[in-house]
């Protein structure tokens, strides 16, 4: 239960800030965009207007996660502090979508019956964000045991014997052998072909041989299947969000002891090598099915994404044992893909980059170099050059606030061709992109970064809302099965901007991160989570000794609310100072803070990270 003595704001707000006003604007306009989305898009019970069907075709396993995908931030936005109903709306989409994709034959018991973990991932953050928000749902709390219990040892994936999750696809239904149902072949879709040929060495010569000859197709296929399509794969590390979340739901320790334990496995797999594999056989042996390779894994280092995809889920990894264990040593396996690459980088043009480079195109000048590093390692060596994926890099640093993960995030900097302060009017379906002048910010190198992130997230969210509004799809059809990206592509909630400013924090990984948060805030009088009303907050420096926090209380009446240190109240508060005044002993998680009509007040924290045990519950629950 809880029980804190407050701290008292005792300036009179004069003139509000500009980024205090932008802020509650930007809440208020995002109360409206996602009524817009879920009026245009969903049905009364939540689920996706779609006529079409998925499960049929080559790609018949794909597109669970691209019906969950257009309300992975909403719950999100309402831990933040959006609107009352916006949590219940979230969950009822949640149901609304889980039942059609059942009905389609996509899940088994709620989960889905058999995938990758880089899609998986994808799915999950939806579910995650749902549970962080309402940590007091018996229902929630259920299925996240359920959904762990899969990968647990005596579940349908994991060989607890050998340590390995069994087959790349893997789900409700236990080890799905292969990458598609029915006849085994490949390429099982076209827009693969900028990837090329997942195995180099077969002795295909182009993706498009295979395209002209469904005979080589098929027989390339089936090489696949036994090479590819069973034994463990370093995607299979996005699988410990499950049992992360479930054990921080739950405490029972059972989930915390597989993470690790599975974590501890590809730790062992990295031992004597300079580069984590992204393969292991059934028998747990290193490149068993691959002729010793300790690449060509699904979602590994060869095809398609390598580093994106590799590095996602070491970081997911290393990040979840070390919550449940406070053992930082589990960090050093999602170090490794990034420095291993990152020993590799080139001064390369944006002529020269390879796959995956949309997201830096506003940022790069075609005519200058800048420091790239290969995403993807064949028997050719190491190849398809593009910049870092700065999100990951940023996110270990955000949890470990090692001066090692800095160091790293800093040559990066010094390698950069493009102005790291620069905000750009860009939205990534992971609604992220902005993670360097946030950066910047913090090391106070971007004084005016908060006012131009609000602006830019505010365009963003009208920009989509603009889309909807001129959609050309029939809304009482919706999109076709090869349409259905179209939902995430117009979603306009904006998240990245609050957790980057309200909290201290990054955007979530993408692929199957659990939301890892500096600070976060309740609603003492409503007792929910979030801002209060006409409460705007501004974190500015997140350095574990010297957290700064503004609070700005814009309204006329008086405002209530707490301060928690950590997602989890993982992270322990020692002293608070009020504006100026010397620091005052806390030696807890809260801190409550009495905003009167028209006040502000600055906060200091001064923190342990990750001084007590990570647990969801409510600062009111007993």
């Amino acid at each position: 239960m809880l029980s804190t003595e407050p701290v008292h704001a005792t300036r009179r707000l004069t003139t509000p800030p500009a980024w205090a006003t932008l802020e509650r604007e930007l809440f208020a306009q995002q109360d409206r965009a996602w009524r817009v989305f879920a009026d245009r898009y969903t049905e009364g019970d939540g689920r996706l207007v779609f006529r079409d069907r998925l499960g049929v075709g080559l790609d018949g396993r794909d597109g669970v996660d691209d019906f969950y995908e257009p309300f992975f931030n909403w719950p999100t936005l309402y831990l933040l502090g959006g609107s009352a109903d916006l949590l219940d709306a979230s969950l009822r989409h949640w149901h609304g979508v889980t039942n059609q994709l059942s009905e389609m034959g996509m899940l088994v018991d709620g989960y889905e019956r058999g995938y990758d973990w880089f899609h998986q991932g994808e799915s999950m953050v939806l579910f995650y964000a749902l549970c962080l928000a309402r940590p007091d749902d018996a229902e929630l709390r259920r299925l996240a045991g359920q959904f762990a219990d899969l990968y647990l040892p005596g579940g349908p994936n994991y060989d607890a014997g050998h340590r390995v999750i069994r087959a790349p696809h893997n789900g409700a239904e236990g080890p799905r052998w292969g990458f598609i149902d029915g006849e085994k072949y490949f390429p099982w879709s076209l827009p693969l072909r900028p990837y090329g040929l997942p195995l180099d060495w077969i002795g295909v010569s182009s993706f498009d041989e295979l395209v002209d000859d469904p005979s080589k197709a098929r027989e390339y296929g089936r090489i696949m299947w036994d090479r590819m399509g069973r034994g463990d794969t370093v995607a299979n590390l996005a699988a410990t969000g499950l049992a992360t979340n479930a054990y921080l739901f739950q405490g029972d320790t059972s989930y915390a002891d597989w993470v690790t334990e599975y974590v501890g496995t590809w730790q062992d797999r990295l031992a004597g090598r300079e580069v984590i594999p992204d393969n292991a056989g059934l028998n747990g042996v290193v490149g068993e099915h691959l002729d010793g390779r300790w690449y060509g894994g699904h979602y590994g280092w060869a095809w398609p994404h390598g580093i994106e995809s590799v590095g996602s889920s070491a970081v997911v990894g290393a990040v979840n044992a070390t919550l449940v264990s406070g053992d930082r040593g589990y960090l050093e396996l999602g170090r490794n893909p990034l420095d291993a690459v990152l020993k590799q980088a080139e001064y390369r043009t944006l002529a020269d980059l390879g796959t995956l480079t949309k997201r830096w195109l506003r940022h790069l000048d075609p005519e200058r170099p800048t420091l790239a590093v290969p995403q993807r390692y064949n028997d050719s060596g190491w190849f398809d050059y593009n910049v870092m994926p700065t999100q990951l890099p940023i996110a270990l640093w955000h949890f470990s606030r090692d001066p090692v993960d800095a160091e790293r995030i800093d040559r990066l900097r010094e390698g950069s061709d493009w102005d790291w302060t620069a905000v750009h009017d860009q939205r990534n379906k992971d609604e992220g992109g902005h993670e360097e002048p946030w950066y910047e910010f913090l090391a106070a190198r971007n004084p005016d970064f908060p006012e131009r992130m609000l602006r830019s997230a505010l365009a963003i969210s009208a920009a989509r809302l603009d889309l909807i509004e001129n959609d050309g799809i029939d809304p009482a059809v919706g999109p076709d099965a090869l349409g259905i990206h179209h939902w995430q592509n117009v979603n306009p909630v904006v998240t990245e901007a609050l957790l980057q400013l309200t909290t201290g924090s990054p955007q979530v990984l993408y692929n199957g991160g659990l939301t890892q948060l500096h600070v976060r805030y309740f609603d003492a009088s409503a007792q929910r989570p979030g801002l209060p009303d006409d409460v705007a907050a501004l974190v500015s420096d997140i350095r574990p000794e010297h957290t700064v926090v503004e609070l700005v209380n814009l309204g006329a009446a008086p405002r209530s609310l707490l301060v928690q240190a950590g997602s989890f109240g993982e992270h322990v508060v020692r002293t608070v100072a009020v504006d100026d005044a010397a620091p005052a002993p806390v030696d807890g998680q809260y801190v409550r803070v009495e905003l009167p009509a028209s006040s502000e007040v600055r906060l200091t924290l001064a923190m342990t990270l990750h001084g007590r045990k990570p647990v969801n519950r409510s600062p009111w629950e007993a």
